[in-house]
Parts: structure tokens; sequence; C-alpha cells
């Protein structure tokens, strides 16, 4: 049997370089990928990915943007120590269904007794998070990186990476 994957686009359309892992989803929506993986844009949309995270995947990958101190459009893959997040989930009430924290989603997620498998993170370094000009799209930099994060989603689906 082959394990399920998520890939979970994560981002902000309206602050620039936030939209990163919102447009890795778009352009593996488009893509051959196995009947095993399951592709989807949760965009802020927190509780809804909770919700996915019920479905108990082998393998959940995160993309989003992430402030490391790197370089705009350095690629990282992280994986979390699953462990280390308590799965208390807080108050019981998710109080921003349009903002999505990824540790209060898997803590949230296990608190309602989800099976998280391995969870690894495809995060891309911003340039730009906000814009007062109010242009929307990544810069270009962070574009670049959308190719090879893609290519580090397609060797952890195919079990070669990391």
């Amino acid at each position: 049997m082959m394990p399920s994957v998520l890939v979970a686009g994560i981002g902000n359309i309206f602050h620039r370089d936030d939209a990163f892992g919102v447009s890795v989803a778009a352009k593996l929506a488009g893509a051959s990928l196995p009947g095993n993986v399951r592709v989807v844009d949760f965009g802020i949309r927190g509780f809804d990915l909770v919700l996915a995270l019920l479905d108990g995947y082998d393998l959940t990958i995160f993309v989003d943007a992430v402030s490391r101190g790197g370089a705009p459009g350095t690629l990282y893959s992280i994986e979390p120590d699953l462990d280390g997040i308590t799965g208390d989930g807080g108050s019981g009430t998710y109080e921003n269904a349009h903002g999505l924290d990824p540790v209060k989603v898997l803590a949230t997620a296990k608190s309602a007794g989800a099976r998280l498998g391995r969870v690894v993170v495809i995060g891309c370094e911003p340039a730009v998070l906000e814009d007062e000009t109010g242009r929307i799209g990544l810069s270009e930099r962070v574009e670049a990186a959308v190719d090879p994060a893609i290519e580090m989603i397609r060797a952890l689906v195919e079990g070669k990476g990391n």
C-alpha cells in the first residue's frame, strides 16, 4: 500500500512572499503526481488544515514562507519535533479561523485525535512580506525558488528526500 501524502500550501497572497506555499500548491495542482498525493492550497485557513489532518496522512508536507535569516529564496527542509508539540490545543476554540500558525494547527489536530505521521516543512526565505504599493505576487528570488521546492517535494513523495 502506498503511503498517503498531503501537500499543504500555506500563505497569504496579499503579503507578497508569504504566498510562496500557495504558489507552489497551484503549480503542483497541475502536475502529474501519484494517486496517493493530495495537494491543497489552504492559504490562511488553519481550521480547514486541522480538519484535513484528521484524515491521518503518513506524510504531511507544509509549504510556507519561513524567516530564518538566510538570503531571500533560500529553501529549507524542516522536520518539526512532533513530540514537543503538545496536543492541548489551547482553549478548545479556534480564535482565528482565517489565520494559520502551523504549530497551533498541529497542536489542535493532536488534541482532536489526529494521527500525525511524518511532517516536513518546505520553507522559503522571503524577501518581501508586506508591500505598501499593494502589489500582489512573489518577489523575483522567491519566485525562482518555486520549481526547486517542487523538486524537493517530489523527492519526499518518492521517498528520496531527507
